[in-house]
């Protein structure tokens, strides 16, 4: 893997392997939105799951996976993330800088290119109780499966040590 670009599919995949994880990857049409996904996704079982990436006035950024029907709303959330001010979502372009995804292709498996460690990884606390979870592998047209120990390894092994959120039902 380039260190000066961002990871591939194929180099998440073998990321994924190098650590025993197991994965199973469907593809499909590119989902953009979660009713994208909950229309075109077809049968896959398990937890699915939204990425929201985030920022606040510091500019400190903050990488959000949560069950995909969870309501957000990001004036509570900023106290639950301790963010300084208002939130709202990184642009594209700092998307693409600190995670190496392109907007509705954002995962947690983008931490694979996060090297410096920029985002602060939030989980639903809830998401964590489904089994697999899926997520999109650097690309919306395709959904990856692991199990949710799996995804926790997956993101420590990044460098990031991922908290808990408990966002209720």
């Amino acid at each position: 893997m380039d260190p000066k670009k961002p990871a591939t599919p194929q180099d998440l995949f073998a990321r994924l392997d190098a650590l025993g994880i197991s994965h199973t990857t469907h593809a499909h049409p590119p989902l953009f939105t979660v009713e994208d996904s909950k229309r075109l996704r077809g049968a896959l079982p398990g937890g699915h799951c939204k990425n929201l990436f985030l920022r606040d006035k510091k500019r400190n950024l903050f990488l959000l996976a949560v069950l995909e029907d969870r309501p957000i709303d990001l004036k509570s959330l900023r106290h639950a993330l301790g963010a300084a001010g208002n939130l709202s979502f990184g642009s594209p372009e700092t998307l693409m800088e600190v995670l190496g995804v392109a907007p509705g292709a954002v995962t947690p498996f983008a931490l694979i290119n996060d090297r410096d460690r920029r985002a602060t990884v939030y989980l639903d606390k809830g998401m964590l109780e489904r089994d697999p979870l899926n997520y999109h592998p650097l690309s919306n047209a395709m959904t990856t499966a692991v199990k949710p120990a799996d995804l926790v390894r997956f993101i420590e092994a990044c460098g990031h040590a991922p908290r808990l959120i408990d966002l209720g039902q």
